[in-house]
């Protein structure tokens, strides 16, 4: 089973794929680095900065070297004492993304100059100074696991022994030890922040770092998150996603323009969620004994939440999947929605199919940030490297190995953050959640929490934030703001 979290694997040309090269070709490795100076204006005031843009190899026990490692960190200068500094350490998902976007979109310094809920205009794409860059409070690492950035296998190491849920916690605890220890921060106050997949890295990473490395950390910060999957795959027997995805199929008809009159955004879905979670739920628990009334009012619900029609939902027995969906909320208008943000619009050679080409939202992002990164990691951050920088791998998602996480035919690493939190009970999280993010739905979320089995006095360590916007919701001027409060605010407590 595949599992594409941030990007779409059977619909986005992702270009090609990490080379195939044989342990025994490989060149020796050493680690290389290149630091640079610079300044940047956060919240009025003035945040001199040294960016430090390099690889840390990480070598077997007997001292070979196994993987070199891509990182971009920066540290704010003029600290006098680093140990009361924190740190955050950053990624993405994918599995098999770069670091690339919540580097280039929120936390760091720079950020793309980004045209919000359109198909951006050819290059050349901008740059510009990040006046909510997290910088001000908080030192930054931006890790590209093996397989993405110039991140790759070493030695006589191969791709599969970095590349499942488990190897990958691995692997990245590693390198964030070997960083800590090299840079002298062991007693800095440490955050783990993750984007999509890299929520549920840094879940299973705070549990294996806590337990096995005796490094205990102050935060976690899970953007887009997804800890659960059976939250969020549309499997034969797992009627679980229709109910927790419902909520962001009735923001995007709402966006569009399908529910009318038109309400206020959040009492609506604060209605759908009731909905969702007791006369839909209860119309899916009773399958083929559900009353044919029942099932009528139930449908007629659900295609005027989702903006469709009823023969749609019925068709469908009570079932849409995402993919149906966004193929079918505007085809009347021969136009897709997309999936990490539903409220893109995207054109598809015909309006008959069940699913979309491609994912309007992410064809928008790929072009500006691929570019972005690859100019500003040469020219200003000094660091050459003739390789191709992998932003998003094809092949690292299709040959992830998934296992059996807990026991179960689904992962979820919720169980691994319970534990950590209950372990270290000054632990804090907190999730920002896109309402028009289909990949990781804000209600599926919330579902994993409340399924936690955190003890009532440690539910108060949790705290969440929604935005107007999608799976990356930085792409939205004022939810880029927000979210830089939002997570000041969380350092700061």
């Amino acid at each position: 089973m595949r599992h594409w979290i941030l990007g779409l694997a059977a619909f986005a040309i992702l270009g090609a794929a990490v080379a195939a090269d044989k342990p025994a070709d490989r060149p020796a490795v050493e680690p290389r680095s290149s630091s640079t100076k610079g300044t940047v204006n956060i919240g009025g005031q003035r945040v001199a900065y040294t960016a430090t843009a390099g690889t840390l190899v990480l070598k077997t026990d007997d001292g070979k070297p196994r993987a070199e490692l891509f990182y971009i960190a920066y540290t704010r200068d003029g600290v006098a004492d680093r140990s009361k500094r924190p740190v955050t350490f950053t990624f993405n998902g994918g599995p098999g993304s770069s670091s690339v976007w919540l580097h280039l979109g929120t936390f760091g310094p720079r950020r793309v100059d980004f045209a919000d809920a359109v198909q951006p205009a050819p290059p050349p794409y901008g740059f510009v100074d990040n006046e909510h860059s997290l910088l001000d409070v908080t030192d930054l690492v931006f890790i590209d696991p093996v397989g993405t950035g110039y991140s790759r296998p070493a030695g006589e190491a191969k791709a599969e022994e970095f590349h499942g849920v488990t190897e990958d916690v691995r692997s990245v605890a590693e390198f964030i030890r070997r960083w800590t220890v090299e840079n002298g921060r062991w007693n800095s106050p440490k955050y783990l922040a993750g984007e999509s997949y890299g929520t549920t890295r840094a879940a299973g990473l705070v549990d294996y770092l806590q337990d096995a490395e005796g490094m205990f950390f102050n935060g976690v910060i899970l953007v887009s998150s997804i800890l659960n999957f059976q939250t969020a795959r549309f499997d034969p027997g797992n009627d679980l996603p229709y109910i927790t995805f419902l909520p962001t199929y009735a923001a995007t008809a709402w966006y569009h323009g399908k529910i009318q009159p038109k309400p206020a955004l959040e009492p609506f879905l604060e209605e759908v969620r009731r909905f969702a979670e007791t006369e839909y739920a209860q119309a899916l628990m009773l399958g083929a004994r559900l009353p044919a009334a029942q099932e009528q009012a139930v449908a007629a619900k659900l295609a005027r939440y989702m903006g469709v029609s009823e023969q749609f939902v019925r068709n469908a027995n009570l079932r849409v999947n995402i993919f149906r969906f966004t193929k079918e909320l505007l085809r009347d208008q021969r136009r897709t929605v997309g999936r990490l943000d539903s409220r893109y619009v995207g054109i598809d050679a015909d309006a008959a199919g069940e699913r979309f080409e491609h994912d309007p939202s992410y064809t928008a992002i790929l072009g500006p940030y691929t570019a972005a990164l690859n100019d500003y990691v040469r020219r200003e951050l000094k660091f050459e490297d003739a390789r191709k920088y992998e932003i998003l791998s094809g092949q690292v998602n299709q040959r992830w190995n998934w296992g059996q996480a807990n026991g179960g035919s689904f992962v979820n690493v919720g169980e691994n953050l319970r534990r950590a939190m209950s372990r270290n009970p000054h632990l804090k999280v907190h999730v920002a959640n896109g309402y028009y993010d289909l990949a990781t739905p804000f209600f599926a979320t919330e579902y994993t929490f409340d399924h936690l089995g955190l003890e009532p006095a440690l539910r108060g360590n949790v705290t969440m934030s929604y935005y107007e916007a999608g799976h990356m919701m930085y792409s939205h001027p004022e939810s880029l703001e927000k979210l830089k409060r939002e997570l000041a605010a969380f350092i700061g407590r």
